[in-house]
């Protein structure tokens, strides 16, 4: 298994923390991983985008041109994202940051209304774990339990208080995500 995945969004919607969580529950999983964010200007309300290698056998290189699985939280991420998508590939995206739905009809497209989901949990910080928690119920490129073990290894002490709710919001992802 390897699954060669793009997660991108304004800065500040947690892209970059999402895909850092996601590569360290691939090694907690004992799997090979990259992580390559892409950033600087795009923190302050540009947009950011992570590229993040799951599998099961060495990584040969962490630079792609196509991907497997492609999660876009606005649309100029769409834009750039949804042609690079691989046939046969998985496009998720979030209900509130994409005006106009993507149109590909040879891959698999779900929406996930994590905006809305993150206001009724009252914490906006919880989004990109309900979008996080969409993925691994449509792709179980990780283990959940491999999850909990990387929020503890990537978040600072003062907030592993916050992990349970953390764990709550992945829970949460996969019951809302659908496909369309």
């Amino acid at each position: 298994m390897k699954k060669e995945i793009i997660i991108s969004g304004f800065g500040g919607q947690g892209v970059l923390s999402m895909g850092k969580i996601l590569a360290y529950s691939g090694l907690m999983d004992d799997k090979e991983v990259t992580w390559m964010p892409a950033y600087g200007p795009e923190q302050r309300g540009g947009t950011a985008n992570v590229t993040v290698i799951v599998s099961d056998e060495k990584i040969s290189s962490p630079i792609l041109s196509k991907f497997d699985i492609a999660i876009v939280l606005n649309q100029p991420s769409l834009e750039k994202f949804e042609p690079k998508l691989k046939p046969g590939g998985i496009l998720i995206y979030d209900g509130y940051g994409i005006l106009n739905p993507p149109t590909r009809k040879d891959i698999t497209v779900y929406r996930i209304d994590a905006m809305d989901k993150a206001a009724e949990m009252k914490n906006a910080k919880v989004f990109n774990m309900i979008v996080l928690g969409g993925l691994l119920k449509v792709a179980p490129v990780v283990s959940t339990n491999g999850v909990e073990k990387a929020l503890y290894k990537t978040l600072p002490e003062r907030h592993h208080a916050m992990i349970p709710l953390n764990m709550q919001a992945i829970e949460e992802g996969g019951k809302i995500i659908e496909q369309i």
